[in-house]
């Protein structure tokens, strides 16, 4: 009997219970029309949100950021929002006018109230005007020592931005980025751009595994000549103009590079410091670059303090068609019109 009350135990100590995973948490944001909500898993990125805002009219990104957060959703585990900009049908539009054109026009992006939940924004607007109760949502965002990243014309993004910090107006773009727009380096919607990793920065966890960045959109200038990027920034890719629009162009041999992406950190209202993450190229057609994409999902992990998670091969692969209508204002000969959010899934 003892020998075999010993070998029962001898058995039981070898034989360990199945490991039970944590169960995934639910997506914070609910189902809507009007927005896009894309169930994170397993990976890296499990019960953590990035919401991504797409309300631009030039570089489509209705496009990009849905197809971006359906590889950061699916493959790397982040649960995934995208809000758009819609017009008064309730369609994504990009053909709305700023008020620049028309100085009644303001804009609306359903859904600003989960910035709350977010870990993480993702930021794409272009000269938008929001109401106050919507601005205060980015403002309360802003202060909450929360991770941000801004593409293209986010340094652009709004038209009445009245965000203080110390009493002291903020720029989004200069103050919270680190640059804002001031001219196109080279022919714009003529020129494309290679992308140049920038020596002394080889060692950033943002640049792991990234090479051959190329994209048809031309290069910012977001400082005067003769300047730098603004103490604070460190610039991790520089833009080379390109002789047109192919990938294999000669450079421009009358155009230096200038930084297209940096990371820096900014601190608003509530004193905590944020990590920032900025890219001037983010064109749709910009982000078929396997390379581009990289950059973008590394900052993702660099931004939330998941740089130990960056891996050199980890996938960043186009789930579902991904066929970018080109950049541009001439609307009918591009083929852009106003759809439903769902439209984009």
């Amino acid at each position: 009997m003892m020998l075999s009350l010993i070998f029962l135990l001898a058995v039981s100590a070898c034989v360990q219970p199945p490991l039970v995973q944590s169960p995934v948490s639910a997506h914070p944001v609910p189902e809507d029309p009007r927005w896009l909500i894309y169930e994170g898993g397993a990976g890296p990125g499990a019960g953590k949100h990035i919401v991504f805002v797409a309300a631009d009219q030039e570089y489509r990104s209705e496009q990009s950021l849905p197809m971006l957060a359906r590889t950061l959703s699916k493959l790397h585990g982040f649960h995934c929002t995208v809000l758009f900009s819609l017009n008064d049908e309730g369609l994504v539009d990009p053909t709305k006018k700023i008020r620049w054109e028309d100085e009644k026009i303001s804009h609306l992006i359903p859904g600003l109230e989960h910035l709350g939940s977010a870990d993480l924004l993702v930021f794409f607007s272009r000269l938008i005007t929001l109401k106050e109760d919507q601005l205060q949502h980015i403002y309360d965002y802003l202060d909450s020592g929360k991770p941000l990243i801004g593409l293209r014309t986010a340094n652009h993004g709004f038209i009445g931005f009245e965000y203080q910090v110390a009493g002291e107006r903020v720029r989004f773009g200069d103050d919270v980025l680190g640059g804002s727009f001031r001219s196109h380096h080279g022919r714009w919607h003529q020129d494309s751009t290679r992308g140049i990793l920038v020596q002394e920065s080889r060692g950033h966890p943002v640049l792991v595994g990234v090479d051959d960045i190329w994209g048809p959109s031309d290069v910012y200038r977001t400082y005067e000549e003769g300047g730098s990027l603004p103490d604070g920034c460190t610039a991790l890719v520089f833009g080379q103009p390109l002789m047109s629009r192919s990938h294999d162009d000669e450079p421009n041999p009358d155009l230096i590079p200038l930084p297209v992406a940096w990371v820096k950190n900014w601190t608003g209202a509530g004193g905590k410091p944020a990590r920032v993450f900025h890219s001037t190229m983010g064109s749709a057609k910009d982000f078929e670059s396997a390379g581009l994409r990289r950059l973008l999902f590394n900052a993702c992990y660099w931004c939330l303090g998941m740089e130990d998670a960056i891996r050199a091969d980890s996938s960043v692969q186009v789930l579902g068609e991904y066929v970018p209508l080109a950049s541009g204002f001439n609307y009918p000969a591009l083929g852009v019109l106003p759809h439903l959010p769902s439209f984009y899934r």
